[in-house]
């Protein structure tokens, strides 16, 4: 048997944005094996969660990630207004889809322009990086930032949609769409694309069960789940849409769900801003008093697939515990089999094919003292002690 060469990705690397590292094993141009090593970002937004405010929390977890920067506040918004029975106004539940399908559409043309630079194909690069602007410019007419938007709190949202702002809002989504279409054009009817992602990275619908993955990266391998039609939160219920499939599970299909979702997520915030016009005397928040003791889950559908947030409250005006799952940490952990037994150029499409944000990843491997230097614990024990707590909350609570 032929010996096995080492090729590191990252942890620093042109092809990522962030600092993580793959170990692929190959045997001449094949890679045989993949190792994937963690904890390079981690910043302890769990534990510095404790130390803020409800209010403060949220300006925390925008930060998690700055292309789906309001992906978190949402899954934090809908685990303590769950934890706390707070029914927010429907006017706020439209407020925050536009936001969230804003941010879909501005992640996946990101998304797109990216996968057109791996390729070589850097006039799509440059087309979708030039059609996402307007997008983002919406967004700083909105909030005033283009990104971190700082607009939700618990009970609603901190900031309204004027009525005079929707004739903008609306003209730049019909022009994305006019532009989306170019941009379907180009991926669907390219044989160099088609070669190059066809067949490449395939995940069937038993690896997508296997790993638990979520987002495009499932949908493309035919498994329709999506939090906003499976757990419904904010407005989603409120419009018509549908979920995006396809069946290939290649890298071709990831680029399709993607594309053909940005039509429905303009097509929600249309709706949307036809329900604010109804809407138009409703208020964008209730009061809340306090926050009361209990545990609150917290799900929404992220461009990249389903965030996760569980809060355990005290009573206090702080988490006593926050926990965080992003849709990357799942997603990751395909590449074993979509990589293995593809060619060094084809795994490295399939590692930027689930959209990875390796931030979001971050977990602790071992913690020292900060002054003495010694190892206070490793991951193995912080697990057990993890569960141990866990075990102590379910008791308390009767969970």
């Amino acid at each position: 048997m032929s010996k096995k060469t080492l090729i590191p990705i990252g942890p620093y690397h042109p092809l990522q944005e962030e600092p993580e590292l793959f170990k692929l094993y190959c045997d001449g141009e094949i890679v045989k094996d993949i190792k994937w090593e963690t904890g390079y970002n981690h910043r302890g937004i769990e534990k510095l969660s404790e130390s803020k405010t409800y209010e403060q929390v949220f300006f925390l977890v925008e930060r998690i990630c700055g292309i789906c920067s309001t992906s978190h506040p949402f899954a934090f918004a809908n685990a303590v207004e769950e934890l706390a029975d707070i029914e927010i106004t429907n006017r706020a539940k439209y407020i925050r889809s536009i936001i969230g399908e804003l941010e879909r559409v501005h992640s996946h043309l990101l998304w797109v322009g990216l996968a057109g630079h791996f390729l070589g194909y850097n006039t799509l690069f440059m087309w979708a990086w030039k059609y996402r602007e307007p997008v983002l410019d919406l967004f700083e007419m909105i909030s005033g930032n283009r990104n971190s938007y700082a607009m939700f709190k618990i009970g609603g949202v901190r900031r309204d949609i004027e009525e005079s702002k929707i004739p903008a809002i609306q003209k730049v989504l019909g022009d994305v769409k006019k532009k989306t279409d170019m941009l379907v054009g180009a991926v669907m009817d390219d044989p160099v694309i088609h070669a190059r992602t066809k067949g490449v990275g395939i995940l069937t619908k038993q690896d997508i069960i296997d790993y638990g993955a979520v987002g495009p990266t499932a949908r493309a391998s035919g498994v329709a789940i999506d939090v906003r039609k499976d757990d419904p939160y904010a407005a989603y219920p409120l419009v018509n849409w549908k979920v995006i499939t396809a069946e290939a599970g290649d890298v071709f299909a990831k680029a399709q769900v993607r594309l053909l979702e940005m039509y429905e997520s303009i097509s929600i915030i249309n709706q949307c801003l036809e329900g604010l016009k109804k809407e138009k005397e409703g208020e964008i928040t209730v009061k809340v008093k306090e926050i009361p003791e209990g545990v609150g889950n917290g799900r929404a559908e992220a461009p990249r697939g389903e965030v996760f947030h569980f809060v355990q409250s005290d009573g206090s005006n702080s988490p006593a515990r926050h926990k965080i799952r992003a849709p990357s940490y799942v997603n990751i952990a395909t590449f074993r089999k979509s990589c293995i037994g593809q060619t060094i150029a084809d795994a490295t499409l399939s590692l930027a094919a689930v959209d990875p944000c390796y931030c979001c990843t971050e977990r602790m491997a071992v913690a020292y003292d900060v002054h003495s230097g010694e190892k206070i614990m490793n991951a193995s024990e912080l697990i057990c002690k993890s569960a141990k707590r866990t075990n102590e909350i379910k008791k308390k609570f009767r969970i």
